[in-house]
């Protein structure tokens, strides 16, 4: 089918010759579109009673990227409170996010020590951006992020005057203007 791009209610093919599949819906005789990509038609499976070959449109010619458990995640911290911190997911491995997930890392998943001594204010701030572990899906709104690791944590921040922040060690920042050292969970970054 090409690099042909579809609309949503755009008719692709005749039901009783196809079988519809994710981002398709079947409206009459017609196999039509449900959202804009490009649509794909391969062969059904072997064992399936239905031998019709199966269509399904994808978005962009790709599947969207979800985080799965395992994944390693950047995200950006939007509030943190004693007990957590709240983010929005941007990136999943290398690749950037289309749709938007949000995340808590919780105050007994910032470290892999000394659990009760973790204050969330020494390790986060908003605005900062966070190399973490997708531990599991969470609630129904947030995925449950982990930087208990040598390799997890801040790898960007911002001072109080805006300037962006170097690593000292595993638990302080220093502004490269003002010499002010903050406290932030520091990735180690090769």
């Amino acid at each position: 089918m090409g690099d042909l791009v579809v609309c949503p209610g755009e008719r692709l093919f005749k039901a009783a010759e196809y079988v519809a599949s994710s981002g398709t819906y079947v409206k009459g005789d017609h196999i039509c579109a449900s959202l804009v990509g490009i649509p794909q038609s391969f062969a059904g499976s072997s064992s399936a009673e239905d031998k019709r070959p199966v269509v399904e449109v994808l978005r962009s010619g790709s599947r969207a990227k979800v985080p799965e458990t395992g994944n390693i995640v950047i995200a950006k911290v939007n509030k943190v409170n004693p007990r957590l911190a709240s983010a929005s997911l941007l990136c999943v491995n290398t690749q950037p996010l289309t749709d938007s997930f949000s995340g808590i890392i919780r105050q007994q998943d910032v470290r892999a020590t000394e659990i009760d001594k973790v204050e969330m204010y020494s390790c986060f701030r908003p605005g900062d951006l966070v190399r973490a572990e997708v531990i599991s899906l969470g609630d129904s709104r947030s995925y449950y992020l982990s930087t208990a690791k040598n390799d997890l944590g801040v790898v960007y921040a911002k001072s109080l005057n805006g300037a962006p922040m170097i690593p000292l060690s595993w638990q302080e920042m220093q502004c490269p203007v003002t010499k002010v050292v903050e406290k932030r969970k520091v990735a180690k970054v090769n």
